[in-house]
């Protein structure tokens, strides 16, 4: 081949990152052929381009390395998660539903009816001949649902068998009636007692009079 024929292919100083010039850099010798050309502080000789030049130049992303995500060393850029567009758009409707689901479960299965107080009221005056007193027991709770548990007990010696009230969620107060009938002429003082055995033990008592003379 005729060396001076011979042209060698070269990558412009546009298209490599260059070293910075350092004491490293080769110089030509004094008395040695000029470069062929020279691009930044590389020099260049004969028919290919420095070692560094073509080392610094495989290791340099390309834009094409950078679009499509991938480094030298076949490394991969991590790319970012894509966006979640369903959490997005019902995120906020899951939320209201467990919200709903978590108030409807308190509503039903939530803490149990408690008893807060217990009175009861019987009539004003005297009950005449023949007559029936209402008497009313009112049993205040904190609003839990649940049952309550009583029974009547009169001053004549009679007690109810065990009777219930079933309360609502929200309900904070049960009104408990005993009505009380007397026959034929006399005179008596009725006291008509009322005790809570579930779920917690309360009583009161509320008297009146009958009198058929």
């Amino acid at each position: 081949m005729n060396d001076d024929a011979y042209s060698a292919t070269e990558l412009g100083s546009h298209w490599i990152q260059r070293p910075a010039p350092d004491a490293t850099t080769p110089m030509p010798a004094p008395g040695a052929p000029a470069p062929d050309r020279v691009d930044g502080a590389v020099l260049r000789f004969g028919p290919g381009v420095t070692a560094a030049a073509v080392h610094r130049a495989q290791n340099t992303p390309t834009a094409a390395q950078i679009w499509h995500g991938t480094l030298p060393g076949g490394t991969p850029i991590p790319s970012p998660p894509p966006e979640n567009r369903w959490a997005r758009r019902y995120a906020p409707a899951a939320v209201v539903l467990v919200v709903v689901l978590a108030i409807l479960l308190w509503w039903r299965f939530g803490p149990g009816v408690a008893v807060r107080s217990v009175a009861v009221s019987a009539p004003q005056g005297e009950l005449g001949c023949d007559g029936t007193a209402d008497v009313v027991g009112v049993v205040r709770t904190d609003g839990g649902r649940g049952v309550i548990t009583y029974r009547w007990e009169r001053s004549d010696g009679t007690v109810s068998q065990p009777l219930t009230e079933r309360l609502a969620r929200g309900q904070r107060e049960a009104r408990l009636h005993l009505l009380w009938t007397f026959h034929g002429p006399g005179v008596h003082r009725a006291t008509a007692r009322l005790v809570i055995t579930d779920p917690t033990v309360h009583h009161a008592t509320g008297s009146f009079t009958y009198r058929c003379i």
